[in-house]
C-alpha cells in the first residue's frame, strides 16, 4: 500500500525543498493531522503504524529524514504510536554514513520493485513475530509512490488530502500511466481528510498486484 500526504493542489511538499528545508515553503501544513489531539486523526496514525511491517522510501526522503533537521524521537514514523519498522531506502548508492543508526535500514540498488520485494520479505518476518498479517508501506517521496502506482505495485493508495494550496512543489502525480481507484474510506478531520482507495488492475475482473 502507499501513503502519502498531499494538498489540494497536488503536491507532497512545497516549493523549494531540500534537505535542509525537506517539504518545502508551507510544506508543514501537509502533516499537521500527524501531531493534531483529534481522535480522529490519532486513530488514523496509530491504525497505520500498527499494520506497517516495513517501509519503502526513495532516497530524497531519506537524506531528508536522516539530515540534521530530519526525524527524532517525536517525528519519526509512528513515534508516537508504536515501535518503528524495518525501512528500505530505494538508492543509486548506499549512504557513507547514517544519523538514525537505532533504526533499521535497508539499501536497495537495483531499482524500485526489488526494493518492494526486499520489504515485503522483511514484512513478512515481522508478521510472524506479531502472529498478524503486516503491510509494505510506500511513504514516498512522490516520484517513489508516483512511480510504484504506475508500475502495479500498490494495492491501496491512503491520502491525508491537507486543506492547503501551495502553488507549486513536489507533485504526486506527473504524467505518466493513468490510474484506476475506487474510494474505500473517508475520514473528515480538522487537520486533513483521510481518504484510502483500492487501486484497480487494467483488468477490471481484479485488483493490482498488492505491496
Amino acid at each position: 500500500m502507499a501513503d502519502i500526504s498531499v494538498s489540494l493542489d497536488g503536491y507532497v511538499t512545497g516549493p523549494d525543498p531540500g534537505p535542509d528545508n525537506g517539504l518545502g515553503d508551507g510544506g508543514d501544513a501537509l502533516h499537521r493531522w500527524a501531531f493534531s489531539d483529534d481522535e480522529d486523526d490519532r486513530r488514523v496514525l496509530r491504525e497505520a503504524t500498527a499494520r506497517s511491517g516495513a517501509v519503502v522510501l526513495g532516497r530524497r526522503l531519506f537524506d531528508v529524514v536522516d539530515g540534521p533537521g530530519g526525524w527524532d524521537d517525536r517525528t519519526g514514523y509512528g513515534a508516537r504510536e508504536v515501535a518503528a519498522p524495518a525501512f528500505v531506502v530505494v538508492t543509486s548508492a548506499r549512504p557513507a554514513s547514517v544519523r538514525l543508526r537505532d533504526l533499521d535500514w535497508t539499501f536497495v540498488t537495483t531499482g524500485l520493485r526489488a526494493a518492494v520485494d526486499a520489504a515485503r520479505a522483511r514484512a513478512e518476518a515481522a508478521s510472524a513475530r506479531a502472529g498478524a498479517a503486516l503491510d509494505v508501506v510506500l511513504m514516498g517521496g512522490g516520484a517513489t509512490v508516483g512511480s510504484a502506482l504506475a508500475a502495479g505495485l500498490v494495492d491501496v493508495l491512503t491520502l491525508h488530502l491537507a486543506p492547503v494550496v501551495l502553488g507549486g512543489g513536489t507533485p504526486l502525480f506527473a504524467a505518466g500511466a493513468p490510474c484506476a481507484l475506487v474510494q474505500r474510506g473517508v475520514t473528515p478531520t480538522s487537520t486533513s481528510t483521510h481518504l484510502t482507495y483500492d487501486v484497480l488492475a487494467d483488468d477490471p475482473a481484479g485488483p493490482r498486484p498488492g505491496s
